[in-house]
């Protein structure tokens, strides 16, 4: 089974206590975990849809990995806005993970589906555009396509990756969408809405893909199954 969780927010450190979010956060890397063994088999692939960890830099993160890489089941991590540590696919891959993979302009194969993903950019849907938020926006765009552009088009099913919302303020479709769509995506995961931000959520199918928000206080810490 494939399941789903974004936004894990782990920091080894102890100095970024997420409850000052809500109460909702009280516990939550405790309870991730927990919901996590309760949940998870070792044949089974969790997504993780970005900020994974607090820490700035990658040794920092290193602890915070390891934890997931010792939890049951494969993995694949897209990189988060808060995911300062993330560095190159090279140093990445050479952590030595053994249940962790990251995309980074490529993709995964798991049984019959393809995984796909990057990490996207907010809302450009909004009257004053800033030249330099388009420019990243449409960056990340094509590190969609590259990553998508090594999947197998014949694999049953076809997934991706996102930590931001492929939506507009107006909680239309953005291009992102429209990419999947020439793509023949099934299913798309997101996550990076929190609090207040739940009132933008949009899931269910739309344009004949399947949308799953699943930052972590939204799906109360447990992963979510997709497929």
């Amino acid at each position: 089974m494939i399941f789903a969780i974004g936004d894990l927010h782990f920091d080894s450190s102890g100095e970024k206590p997420m409850d000052v979010f809500g109460d909702i956060w009280l516990n939550h890397q405790e309870r991730i975990i927990e919901n996590w063994y309760s949940t998870i088999g070792e044949d089974d692939l969790v997504l993780l849809a970005g900020d994974i960890s607090w820490a700035l830099k990658i040794d920092e993160a290193y602890e915070d990995l390891l934890r997931i890489d010792k939890l049951p089941g494969r993995k694949i991590i897209i990189k988060g806005n808060h995911d300062y540590w993330w560095s190159s696919l090279k140093k990445l891959n050479n952590l030595g993970l053994k249940t962790i993979d990251f995309i980074q302009n490529n993709s995964f194969v798991y049984k019959d589906a393809g995984i796909a993903g990057t990490r996207g950019w907010s809302y450009i849907d909004v009257e004053v555009i800033d030249p330099q938020n388009e420019k990243i926006f449409n960056r990340e765009l094509n590190r969609l396509k590259l990553s998508l552009e090594s999947l197998d088009e014949n694999l049953k099913k076809k997934i991706v990756m996102l930590h931001y919302p492929p939506f507009n303020l107006d909680s239309s479709p953005n291009e992102f969408v429209e990419i999947m769509k020439e793509y023949k995506i099934d299913i798309c995961i997101y996550g990076h809405l929190h609090a207040e931000g739940h009132r933008y959520i949009v899931e269910g199918t739309i344009e004949g893909i399947e949308f799953h928000c699943v930052s972590s206080d939204y799906i109360n810490f447990i992963p979510k199954k997709i497929l």
